[in-house]
C-alpha cells in the first residue's frame, strides 16, 4: 500500500523513517506497532503493580514495626512500673523522684526510637552491604580487596567514637534526671522558695545544671561532626583506590572499562548504607545509654525477702498478739536508730509510743508495717516471724494513718475505697459518719465524686486527715497504726479527728505514736523511747507515779501549754 514509504532489509523485515509514519492513519499505526503498544502497556501495568505493592508493603512495614515498638515499650514500661512498686521503701529514700521518672519516660522513649528507627534500617543496610560485596567480588576480587583496605579505618573510627559518644550520652542521661529532679523539687517547694526569696539562688543552681547539660550536648555534636567527615573521607579514599588500580588495569587491558564504571557505581552505593548508619549513630548510642540505665534499674534486687510458695505457715488469721523481740534497726551501718526494743501488744489493746523527736518512734512503726526489716531481732504475729509471710498478707490486716497523709489525684470515693468496689451506698454512708467526713463531703461541689488535686492539696490538712481515717475504716483492719495523726491540726479539727479515731480504734488493736502526751493518757500501755531505747513502760498512772522521764515530759508539756495560753 505504501511502497515508497517502506524498504526491505537483509533479514526480510521492512523499515520506514519515523518522520514518515504521519502519512499512515491511526489504525494502521496501531496495527503496525501492536507489539510495541502491548509491551508499553505491560510495562506500565507492571510499574503500577509495583507501586501498589510498594505502598501496601510500606504501610504493612510501618504498622508492624510501630506495633512491635509500641508493644515492646508497653511491656517494658509495665515491667519497670511493677518492679518499682515491689522495691523496698529504703530504695526510694536514696533515689530522687526525677531520676526514676526519667527512667520510665525519656529512657523508654529512646528505646522506642531504637526499635522503630534503627532496626529496620540496620537489617536493610546490612543486606545491601553484603549484596554489594558479593557483586564486587564477582566482578574483580583483586580490586575489591584493594578497596576494602579502608574498612579497618571505618571500623576503628566507629569503635573509638562509639566509646566517646556512649560516655557523653551517659552524662546526658544523668543530667536529664537531675534537671527533672530540680523541676520536681522547685514545683513541690515553690512556696518555700518564694517565702524565703530563694528564686535567684535556685535559678543559678538550675542555670549551672542546664549549662552542664548544654556542654555535654555540644560534646556529642563535636564527636558526631568529626565522625561523619571521616566516613566521607573513607568513601573518597576507596573511590581513589578504585580509580588508581582499576584505571591501571584498564590501561593494561586486564580490566574492562565497563567493570571499572560498575566498581565506581557500586562503591558509591556501598558507602551509602554506612553513611545512613552514621546518621542514625547518635540515636543508637542514645538508646544504648538509656538501655544501660533501664536494665540497671531492673536488675536492682532491693526487695524485702518474700518466702517461697509453700514455705510460709498457714494464712494469717486474726492477730491475737503482736510481738517485738529484742529489735534493733540501722539505716546506715553502725548507726543504730533502735536498740534492743522488746514489748508485746495483745488483741484489742491500745499502746502509745512517746518520746522526743529522733527517739525512733516512726522507725518502730515502719518495722511493724514492714517497710523495713530489723537489723537484729524480730517482729512476730501470733508468735511467728512476720518475714514468714509476704508483706501484702501482713498489711491486709493493718491500716496506717500518718501525720501527713497522702491522697491521690482521684475522686474522694476512690481515695477512700482504694479500688475496692464492694461498698454499697449504705456502707459509704456509715464510713462517712464514723470518720466525721460527712460535713466535708457535703461541702465539696460533687460530693464523693469530687476529684482532688495531686496530694490532696486542694483541701486542708485536717480534711486530708479525716479522709485518711475514712480510708482506714474502709479497710476494716484488725490493727490500727497512728503516726502522730493530730500533730498539725487546730483544736477544733483535732476534736473531730479524735472522735473519728476513737470510733476507728473501738474493738481493734491500736498502736499510736503520740507527740501530744494528752493523746497517750488513755492508752492501756505507754512505751517511752529515748535515743532508740525503751526507758519506761506502763500506763499513765504508773509512769506518773515513777516520776521518771515520762513524768518530766508531762511537766514540760504542761508548762508549754500554760505559756501558750498566757
Amino acid at each position: 500500500k505504501y511502497p515508497d514509504l517502506f524498504e526491505e532489509t537483509k533479514d526480510n523485515a521492512v523499515r520506514a523513517a519515523l518522520s514518515d509514519l504521519g502519512r499512515l492513519d491511526r489504525e494502521e499505526i496501531r496495527t503496525l506497532r501492536r507489539e510495541d503498544l502491548e509491551g508499553v502497556a505491560l510495562v506500565a501495568t507492571a510499574f503500577l503493580v509495583i507501586i501498589i505493592c510498594h505502598f501496601v508493603l510500606t504501610y504493612l512495614q510501618m504498622v508492624v514495626m510501630e506495633r512491635a515498638g509500641q508493644g515492646i515499650m508497653h511491656d517494658l514500661r509495665m515491667r519497670l512500673f511493677s518492679h518499682l512498686q515491689g522495691l523496698a521503701v529504703s530504695f526510694f529514700n536514696r533515689n530522687p523522684l526525677g531520676r526514676l521518672v526519667t527512667r520510665s519516660t525519656n529512657d523508654i522513649q529512646n528505646m522506642y526510637e531504637l526499635f522503630t528507627s534503627i532496626i529496620v534500617f540496620l537489617f536493610k543496610d546490612l543486606f545491601m552491604l553484603i549484596g554489594i560485596t558479593v557483586v564486587l567480588i564477582s566482578l574483580d576480587w583483586r580490586i575489591t580487596l584493594v578497596c576494602y583496605t579502608v574498612m579497618p579505618i571505618v571500623l576503628a573510627a566507629s569503635l573509638y567514637f562509639s566509646r566517646r559518644v556512649r560516655e557523653v550520652f551517659r552524662i546526658l542521661r544523668i543530667k536529664t534526671a537531675e534537671i527533672n529532679t530540680r523541676f520536681s523539687e522547685t514545683i513541690g517547694g515553690i512556696g518555700v522558695i518564694q517565702v524565703f526569696r530563694q528564686e535567684q539562688k535556685n535559678y543559678r543552681r538550675f542555670r549551672r545544671l542546664n549549662h552542664e547539660f548544654y556542654q555535654a550536648g555540644m560534646r556529642q555534636v563535636h564527636i558526631y561532626a568529626l565522625f561523619m567527615p571521616m566516613i566521607d573521607l573513607a568513601s573518597a579514599l576507596a573511590l581513589g583506590l578504585v580509580l588508581y588500580y582499576g584505571g591501571g588495569g584498564v590501561l593494561a587491558e586486564q580490566v574492562s572499562l565497563g567493570v571499572l564504571v560498575a566498581f565506581i557505581s557500586y562503591m558509591r552505593m556501598f558507602f551509602q548504607p554506612i553513611r545512613d548508619l552514621s546518621e542514625k549513630y547518635s540515636i543508637l548510642q542514645n538508646a544504648m545509654s538509656s538501655a544501660e540505665r533501664i536494665f540497671l534499674l531492673l536488675d536492682t534486687k532491693e526487695q524485702l525477702p518474700v518466702p517461697a510458695s509453700g514455705d510460709h505457715p498457714a494464712p494469717l488469721g486474726r492477730i491475737e498478739i503482736l510481738g517485738v523481740e529484742n529489735v534493733s534497726l540501722s539505716y546506715v551501718k553502725n548507726e543504730p536508730v533502735l536498740k534492743g526494743i522488746s514489748f508485746s501488744v495483745s488483741a484489742g489493746e491500745t499502746v502509745a509510743v512517746v518520746g522526743p523527736t529522733g527517739s525512733g518512734k516512726t522507725s518502730l512503726i515502719n518495722l511493724m508495717i514492714r517497710f523495713y526489716d530489723p537489723t537484729a531481732g524480730r517482729i512476730t504475729l501470733n508468735g511467728q516471724d512476720i518475714r514468714n509471710w509476704p508483706p501484702s498478707d501482713i498489711r491486709s490486716h493493718m491500716a496506717l494513718v500518718t501525720q501527713d497523709p497522702f491522697l491521690f489525684s482521684e475522686t474522694v470515693r476512690e481515695n477512700i475505697v482504694q479500688g475496692n468496689g464492694r461498698f454499697s451506698d449504705a456502707d459509704m454512708e456509715r464510713i462517712l459518719d464514723m470518720s466525721n467526713c460527712r460535713s466535708l463531703v457535703e461541702r465539696l461541689p460533687k460530693g464523693l465524686e469530687t476529684r482532688l488535686s495531686e496530694g490532696g492539696m486542694s483541701i486542708s490538712s485536717g480534711e486530708r486527715q479525716l479522709i485518711s481515717i475514712a480510708r482506714a475504716f474502709a479497710r476494716d483492719p484488725e490493727v490500727i497504726i497512728l503516726d502522730e495523726a493530730t500533730s498539725y491540726i487546730d483544736s477544733e479539727t483535732e476534736a473531730r479527728i479524735q472522735d473519728a479515731l476513737a470510733n476507728l480504734m473501738q474493738g481493734r488493736t491500736a498502736i499510736l505514736v503520740a507527740h501530744r502526751l494528752s493523746t497517750a493518757r488513755g492508752a492501756d500501755k505507754i512505751i517511752v523511747l529515748y535515743q532508740g531505747r525503751i526507758l519506761e513502760m506502763g500506763n499513765h498512772a504508773e509512769l506518773m507515779a515513777q516520776k521518771g522521764f515520762y513524768y518530766r515530759l508531762n511537766q514540760l508539756q504542761r508548762v508549754s501549754e500554760i505559756a501558750a495560753q498566757a
